[in-house]
């Protein structure tokens, strides 16, 4: 197994988020394990991208979902922030699924920050839905920078597995 990228690149902190308004208010402790939050498990074969690329697409369209729930009022903080986790978790075993196959993503490892510094400011907000039209254009810009970033990998990821396959580094299409 390859280990030369760190699986939880920059440190950054996945535990749930905590809305900028209500310090006081934790929704959940803190974790300074990065993605690896207690009880994690890898759920699918090391190296496998298209599995860990269709989770986090759907964790990622969870969030938007539960974002416009709590913006209607019908889910609340905990909510949003259960699925943030998750994609936190997603995003570790993307990490994890490519560093197998030698393919940096270091271009990408702000975006679970970035992601969480616009949830906090948005769940600061009492929900509705002009406060997720004001916070929803930056996540999307967010979510875009996420998906291009990995859809160029998965090119990268598609040759390599072909060449493999074929046995032959001249293998043409």
């Amino acid at each position: 197994m390859y280990s030369g990228y760190d699986t939880n690149p920059g440190g950054y902190d996945a535990s749930p988020v905590t809305p900028s308004r209500s310090p006081s208010n934790s929704i959940g402790s803190q974790n300074s394990g990065g993605w690896n939050a207690p009880g994690y498990r890898a759920s699918m074969p090391q190296g496998d991208v298209p599995n860990a690329v269709h989770k986090l697409l759907e964790s990622t369209k969870r969030l938007q979902d539960i974002l416009q729930e709590w913006s209607l009022g019908r889910a609340d903080e905990v909510e949003v922030s259960d699925v943030y986790v998750q994609i936190g978790t997603e995003f570790n075993a993307i990490i994890t699924a490519f560093a197998y196959h030698q393919i940096d993503l270091s271009d990408i490892h702000s975006v679970p920050q970035e992601m969480r510094t616009v949830l906090e400011q948005c769940l600061a907000e009492e929900p509705s839905p002009e406060a997720l039209a004001q916070f929803m254009p930056e996540l999307k810009t967010i979510l875009i920078k996420l998906l291009r970033g990995l859809q160029t990998r998965q090119d990268t990821w598609q040759a390599r597995t072909s060449m493999a396959a074929s046995n032959s580094p001249r293998n043409s299409r």
